[in-house]
């Protein structure tokens, strides 16, 4: 991951804005640049992942316009490859097309790139600022205007706060220009539902999943692979090991009570022949990280906050043990093909109504944590289940066909990577366990019950209403809101609400985001 700021106007000293930048170095520890444009500041920390040499440093400068950009440009030799004709290129870095490319195509580049990115633009000819943000949001970015009214880009709300009064994220599928928002791609939206049969749809899914994951391997810098145990993340790591020469390194976490996955994980590794690695956790690591792992999200939402304890932890040792740089993981498969709740969508129509609110939010929650976790630790996040061509086609098939009609959730997925030998059939026919389950149950539990010491009942119910928007509503929300407004004070908008299964669902009306506590978790913690 790299970090970009942009301060889009005149009248913020450079130190200043060097204050507020260097808050998320972190993210980018090889080099940071920060540009004057004329007209306010572009602000880099890079972490080298394509295109090495210093000559990839940014910002980025082309006949006066400037660029900053945390991005991966898929497929970028291609277009590299169009434009030198016209255009010369200084390094190997993917972001370097992308100025030749505003002033081929203007904004409309933005819908063409198949990219996770987040870049800020200055164009010299009309002294305007333009940002703009992948359809799912797996780079981050946000915004806020300062005191002057001057609008400010940022990769984290950290860069902000003290800034800015009112912080909020950049909508995904969007660019910014002439102080508008403008929707280039809303990926959630299906014009029409494919009529592929069962084995089309299958098929294609394993292809388009397949070429997701092999484009994500390319970096010249090492990769490495988060490994739960769980469906998702064993297939993204089968088709890795199936693509690699050489073993594929994988780490999984686990708490030294109660982990569920550990031994998953481990099964998964020994078959697709991986370089294993195991983090073991304890309670006292768990609620020691906790204010930490708060401050880093940006969140009070229960689920993100409980998941990103193991992740973070994972990241953690893989930075501070090894020389890898890229993490790929298997978030965004839930949103697609159903978690443990939408076993109850009353209808195909709400499934699909469902996944398309659940992918709209995406960058407020899982790609979140991805993003945080990973980034604060010095690596970038590839999130393969993200492909832009992948997601588009699995939310264009029939909703009837993603509904578990089966007996088995993420049917689809499962069914499409039978064939050539994956994973063992345990393994790929494996019923789901959240995250943060299936680090330890125990790892909720201490969390659950060292919130209920912090308050008596009273002081719960004094404190809890001292919040209008997403009200905590048990003693472990209102510990982590707490902690939140600590360090993004009165910034709660940032996100939604709390992420919970739908609770007009028969069944769903449940007071904790745990799949625990749904009726059909079943064998899930076995």
């Amino acid at each position: 991951m790299c970090s970009v700021m942009g301060y889009c106007d005149s009248g913020l000293l450079l130190e200043e804005f060097q204050k507020y930048f260097q808050r998320t170095v972190s993210r980018g520890p090889d080099d940071s640049r920060i540009t004057d444009t004329g007209k306010g500041f572009l602000g880099f920390h890079r972490l080298a992942i394509m295109g090495l040499t210093p000559s990839g440093m940014q910002p980025f400068s082309l006949h006066g316009n400037h660029l900053v950009c945390n991005g991966e440009i898929y497929g970028f030799e291609r277009i590299k490859k169009q434009l030198l004709g016209k255009y010369s290129f200084e390094s190997d870095s993917d972001c370097e097309i992308l100025l030749p490319l505003y002033e081929e195509y203007g904004t409309d580049m933005f819908a063409m790139l198949d990219a996770e990115f987040a870049c800020i633009l200055y164009d010299s000819k009309t002294q305007e600022y333009i940002a703009a943000r992948d359809p799912i949001g797996i780079r981050p970015l946000y915004y806020g205007r300062d005191s002057k009214g001057v609008m400010v880009f940022a990769s984290e709300p950290k860069n902000l706060v003290g800034l800015c009064e009112h912080i909020m994220p950049f909508p995904p599928g969007h660019f910014y220009k002439d102080g508008k928002f403008v929707c280039y791609c809303d990926i959630a939206k299906a014009e029409n539902y494919s009529d592929d049969d069962m084995e089309t749809v299958c098929q294609k899914i394993h292809d388009k999943l397949t070429a997701g994951i092999e484009k994500r391997l390319v970096a010249d810098a090492k990769v490495g692979f988060l490994l739960s145990g769980g469906l998702d993340s064993s297939l993204v790591c089968a088709v890795a090991a199936q693509k690699s020469q050489v073993p594929i390194r994988t780490f999984a976490i686990g708490m030294k009570e109660d982990a569920i996955d550990l031994k998953y994980a481990r099964q998964t590794a020994d078959y697709i022949g991986s370089q294993h690695t195991e983090v073991i956790i304890s309670k006292k690591e768990v609620l020691a990280s906790l204010e930490e792992v708060i401050q880093l999200l940006g969140t009070f939402d229960i689920t993100t906050i409980r998941a990103s304890i193991g992740m973070y932890l994972v990241c953690k040792a893989i930075h501070e043990q090894t020389d890898i740089r890229v993490l790929l993981t298997g978030e965004i498969s839930d949103e697609l093909f159903g978690y443990k709740y939408t076993d109850f969508a009353p209808s195909p129509e709400e499934f699909q109504k469902e996944s398309q609110k659940r992918i709209r939010e995406l960058h407020m929650y899982d790609v979140l944590r991805a993003d945080r976790c990973i980034s604060v630790n010095s690596l970038e996040a590839r999130v393969p289940f993200g492909d832009l061509d992948f997601v588009r086609y699995v939310m264009s098939v029939n909703p009837k066909l993603k509904m578990n009609t089966y007996g088995k959730g993420k049917y689809l997925l499962r069914r499409a990577f039978e064939k050539g030998r994956y994973l063992p059939p345990e393994i790929l026919w494996r019923e789901k366990a959240a995250f943060s389950d299936a680090v330890g149950h125990s790892m909720v539990d201490y969390l659950k019950e060292y919130a209920d010491t912090q308050y008596t009942q009273k002081e719960f119910e004094e404190k809890q209403k001292g919040y209008a928007h997403a009200q905590p509503f048990t003693k472990e929300s209102l510990l982590y809101r707490e902690i939140f407004e600590k360090y993004y004070p009165g910034q709660s908008r940032m996100v939604a609400d709390f992420w919970m299964p739908n609770k007009a669902w028969k069944g769903c009306n449940v007071d904790d985001p745990s799949a625990r506590v749904l009726s059909n978790y079943g064998a899930s913690g076995a």
